[in-house]
């Protein structure tokens, strides 16, 4: 249940007690840009995460972020709102002020034993400044590369300004939690092998499969049993490679084929890609079942973004049993394994998505490969051992404690989720 607190006066701050048996829980402030402001993979992600050192650590978390109105989904855990401005034109996102007064008071009243980051905003950086300055651990969480934003908003001079901060950012942590191989290398290379640990993703198995392919569902929407339905799943937000989407749709179009994509997602930018693929299937933000299902009755993922630290959808689409025409990033790299579960394609080369895509098109036998191979692959990304590496990362960071309070490793699962 949340408990989203604006901090107006101190009746909010109440420090945790021991239990009945006079065991103090291991207590992790978590700070966001927008935990449950927006329903992307990143915070779906850190949702999870919350959801498992509650439930299955035993920890207490409280988490530290700004809020909407409206929040976009269920969150969850104890949400403490943080003073925040809207960004101009993209009203869904907030930017929080910083570490203010209300919320430094609650923050030492919690008194965490780690600090998490997961924004590299004024907030995050200024929560580092606080645990290093009282000798709290403070963890790094590495979810989307900012620095690519610019790039879509005509923003690259800035580029170096923003890498040189972000390097300072991570620089600073007591621990990097990056999501893949790559990126590990990429950080450990810069700060140090000893300091970068993986935190990856992982599938629900009953959201994503194979078997929520519905041919009703495709019929509903006007494909016919022979048709190849592309598909974009995710934010409809420029920097998600929409351009490059567009114009891989033209030109497979151009060459003959009369596909209509399927688009699965929500976001500012609806109008422009509708005006830009006036005849595709526009089905809005899915969740559950009916986005299971969605995502299980197209045939391929075309995803030109570079965005991602990750790539949640492209593993999603994976387990749904769809083939992935992915930018080839190291997001990317660290999933698909070339030309057996997708296809790792030049950025922005528009034409190279439509090749491949009119290639698996032309040699259904191929695509029917793939496709199986894909969601066998993504079968072994498990949620509970993806968030049971994040709390041996976490005892890492503490000292050795007395076994009542030990961070230790969680306890054997039953039954095989």
């Amino acid at each position: 249940m949340n408990a989203h607190s604006p901090f107006p006066t101190d009746q909010n701050i109440v420090p945790l007690r021991p239990d009945r048996s006079g065991r103090r829980p291991i207590r992790v402030a978590l700070f966001s840009g927008n935990y449950d402001c927006v329903q992307d993979g990143a915070n779906r992600a850190l949702n999870r995460l919350v959801g498992h050192l509650l439930h299955r650590a035993g920890m207490a978390v409280r988490i530290y972020s700004p809020t909407a109105p409206l929040p976009a989904f269920q969150s969850i855990g104890d949400v403490r709102s943080v003073p925040s401005l809207a960004i101009p034109g993209r009203p869904e996102y907030r930017v929080a002020i910083g570490l203010t007064r209300g919320v430094r008071r609650d923050l030492e009243a919690f008194a965490p034993d780690i600090i998490h980051l997961s924004c590299p905003d004024r907030l995050g950086r200024q929560a580092q400044h606080y645990g290093r300055s009282r000798g709290i651990p403070v963890v790094a969480s590495l979810h989307t590369r900012f620095e690519t934003y610019l790039d879509y908003y005509r923003l690259s001079f800035l580029r170096g300004t923003m890498e040189r901060y972000l390097d300072r950012f991570y620089g600073d942590a007591d621990l990097i939690l990056a999501p893949t191989p790559p990126i590990r290398d990429e950080m450990a290379a810069r700060h140090g092998a000893d300091r970068v640990s993986i935190w990856s993703r992982g599938i629900d198995p009953h959201g994503f499969s194979p078997v929520l392919r519905d041919p009703a569902f495709r019929a509903a929407h006007g494909y016919e049993e022979g048709d190849i339905v592309p598909l974009f799943f995710g934010r409809l937000v420029l920097e998600k490679g929409l351009g490059i989407f567009a114009d891989a749709i033209a030109a497979i179009r151009a060459q003959g084929h009369h596909v209509r994509p399927l688009i699965v997602g929500e976001g500012p930018a609806r109008g422009w890609l509708a005006q830009r693929l006036p005849n595709a299937t526009f089905l809005g933000h899915q969740s559950g079942t009916d986005l299971g299902r969605a995502v299980a009755s197209a045939d391929l993922l075309i995803n030109p973004s570079v965005t991602e630290a990750f790539g949640n959808v492209n593993l999603e689409a994976m387990a749904s049993g769809l083939a992935v025409l992915s930018a080839d990033v190291p997001s990317a790299s660290a999933l698909i394994d070339h030309d057996r579960t997708g296809l790792l394609l030049p950025p922005a080369d528009a034409t190279a998505y439509a090749d491949a895509a009119i290639a698996l098109m032309r040699h259904p036998d191929r695509l029917a490969a793939m496709r199986q191979a894909a969601a066998q692959a993504a079968s072994v990304y498990r949620w509970e051992d993806v968030l049971d590496a994040v709390v041996q990362a976490y005892a890492g960071l503490l000292p050795r404690q007395p076994s009542s309070r030990r961070l230790a490793a969680c306890p054997p699962r039953t039954g095989t989720g």
